[in-house]
C-alpha cells in the first residue's frame, strides 16, 4: 500500500495539504517501508495557481484524487474541510495530525497510533 505525506522538505509535514511543495510517498508491506519516494505538488489547485482569492474552484480537487489515486492513504498536518470530505469520499483515508515529523508519523501510521486531530482542518 501506499501513503503521501505532504510535505515542502521531505521531513517536515506541511502545514496545508494543497500548499505544500511536494509529498513524500511511501510503500509498505507487512508493516515495513518498502521505498520512499519525493514528488512535487504540481497538481493540487494551489500549485497550479487556481486559487487566487482563496475560492475553491467545484472540480477542483479531481487532479488532486486522481494523481494520489494509489495511495491508500494521505498525511497532513493541516487541511480544508472540503478537501478532506472529498478524499475520504474517494476511498482514501486522510490524517490530520499534530505530529510535524514525517518519519515519526509515518511510524505511528504503520503502528495504528497516528491521532487524527479535527480541530486542524480549516
Amino acid at each position: 500500500m501506499k501513503v503521501a505525506v505532504a510535505s515542502d522538505d521531505g521531513k517536515v509535514i506541511s502545514s496545508h495539504f494543497g500548499r505544500s511543495r511536494g509529498f513524500v510517498i511511501f510503500e509498505i508491506e507487512d508493516g515495513e517501508i518498502k521505498s520512499r519516494e519525493y514528488i512535487l505538488n504540481t497538481f493540487t489547485g494551489h500549485a497550479r495557481g487556481l486559487h487566487h482569492t482563496g475560492h475553491h474552484h467545484y472540480d477542483s480537487h479531481a487532479t488532486i484524487i486522481e494523481n494520489l489515486r494509489d495511495c491508500k492513504a494521505v498525511i497532513s498536518h493541516g487541511m480544508g474541510r472540503r478537501l478532506y470530505e472529498d478524499l475520504t469520499s474517494a476511498g482514501i483515508e486522510v490524517y490530520v495530525t499534530d505530529e510535524t515529523d514525517v518519519d515519526k508519523a509515518i511510524e505511528l501510521y504503520i503502528k495504528g497510533e497516528l491521532r487524527n486531530v479535527s480541530e486542524l482542518l480549516d
